[in-house]
């Protein structure tokens, strides 16, 4: 397994929710986020106030996916997610050992 985060534009998550869901992919966690990074942030709203902030609204995006499925997976995100132009997030990805079901307890395949 792997888990997939993500940092993506607001406006992106209708197409990523599509992505994951076409893969039959139904969880993952969402958490509004503030960033900064090439795009170099946007201070004109807080100019008039005397504060100088250098970051973005973006979103935080967290789902674990099969192996198998990954390759597939990140090529459309990149592909449907990209507006080509700086700032449109970045895609981390690390190993997941095993999953447990809270509730039930189980373990692995079924609880994905």
């Amino acid at each position: 397994m792997k888990k997939i985060e993500l940092i993506i534009r607001t406006e992106k998550l209708e197409l990523l929710k599509g992505i994951l869901t076409k893969y039959e992919y139904s969880g993952l966690t969402v958490m509004s986020a503030m960033g900064c990074g090439h795009q170099k942030g946007n201070t004109e709203e807080f100019q008039k106030l005397g504060i100088e902030i250098n970051l973005l609204p973006k979103l935080y995006v967290m789902t674990v996916v099969w192996d198998e499925d990954l390759d597939s997976i990140l090529a459309e995100i990149v592909s449907k997610l990209s507006t080509g132009t700086t700032g449109d997030g970045k895609i981390f990805i690390s190993n997941v050992e095993d999953v447990v079901r809270i509730r039930t307890g189980e373990h692995g395949k079924n609880v994905l």
